[in-house]
């Protein structure tokens, strides 16, 4: 092995921990917004967020919209 070997090593691992970086930062990304503005859902948005890592992402959207949604506000002697 020469130092075209090594530095390909580094190459990859260097791309692998940016890979892992950005899953966690954009599977934490919808959790955190949904938390700050104080959402009554933020744990379920945040849960919503990482299962949807599981599936490469193909749901992620509708938790960061979901996140930035505001609530209903419940209408007082109602019921269903």
């Amino acid at each position: 092995m020469d130092a075209f070997d090594y530095f390909a090593f580094v190459v990859i691992a260097v791309l692998l921990v940016t890979v892992v970086v950005i899953v966690v930062v954009l599977g934490s990304l919808p959790g955190k917004i949904a938390a700050e503005r104080k959402h009554p859902y933020a744990t379920a948005i945040n849960a919503a967020s990482w299962i949807s890592m599981i599936t490469l992402g193909a749901l992620w959207p509708i938790a960061f919209i979901w996140a930035f949604v505001p609530p209903r506000a419940e209408k007082e002697g109602t019921a269903v």
